[in-house]
């Protein structure tokens, strides 16, 4: 599919568009929650929405064009307003992210099945199964326990405080520590099997493959 993807400018495109929805629904969901747990700054700052103008990063959209792969503009929040507690509610905040995106590969499956069996391996069904796959893909990535992603906020506010406040000590080394992760994926054979494999599985469950 990967393959088919950069051969087929039409199909990239549509994943492209894809990427842009999930990551615009994966911030607005963190803003949402947040909002939700009585923090008012994603709403001041207007992530409160689907607008993907609001949510994407210059770099990460640009990487969405050349690599099929990129990220969004985080969103800002005061853990000290939430309520359950700074960690507690951090923790649900990272959590509606992947949460978002596992959601919207559930509610396209239907649909994956339904053109599956009609039409066969056309364009659009083969953007819908990795639109899905797209999506699986982020909510594992982002689940992993490592700073800056959405995973190591909800481990921290899952253990108890002092293991937590251990922890957070490890985030300022945050983007260091995420090139070093690409790098254990680029360099040590079957490393990112850590996400394919969940990845791969999660999509045969969706889809009965």
């Amino acid at each position: 599919m990967l393959l088919r993807l950069a051969q087929d400018p039409q199909l990239f495109l549509i994943v492209a568009i894809a990427f842009v929805v999930a990551i615009s629904l994966h911030e607005a969901s963190h803003a949402l929650v947040a909002t939700w747990l009585g923090d008012d700054l994603p709403r001041l700052q207007g992530r409160v929405t689907l607008n993907p103008l609001k949510h994407l990063d210059l770099l990460g959209t640009v990487m969405i064009l050349i690599a099929s792969f990129g990220w969004g503009r985080p969103v800002l929040v005061n853990p000290y307003r939430l309520r359950f507690g700074s960690r507690r509610g951090m923790a649900l905040v990272a959590a509606a992210g992947p949460a978002s995106n596992v959601i919207l590969a559930m509610v396209l499956t239907p649909f994956a099945r339904q053109l599956a069996s009609g039409s066969g391996l056309d364009v659009v069904t083969i953007a819908v199964v990795l639109i899905i796959q797209l999506n699986l893909f982020l909510a594992v990535f982002n689940l992993i326990p490592l700073p800056p992603l959405d995973g190591f906020s909800v481990l921290v506010g899952l253990v108890p405080r002092d293991t937590a406040d251990r922890l957070n000590s490890l985030r300022r080394f945050g983007p260091g520590l995420l090139i070093a992760l690409f790098l254990v994926f680029a360099i040590v054979p079957g490393a990112a099997g850590i996400i394919s494999r969940p990845v791969l599985w999660a999509t045969s469950l969706l889809l009965g493959g």
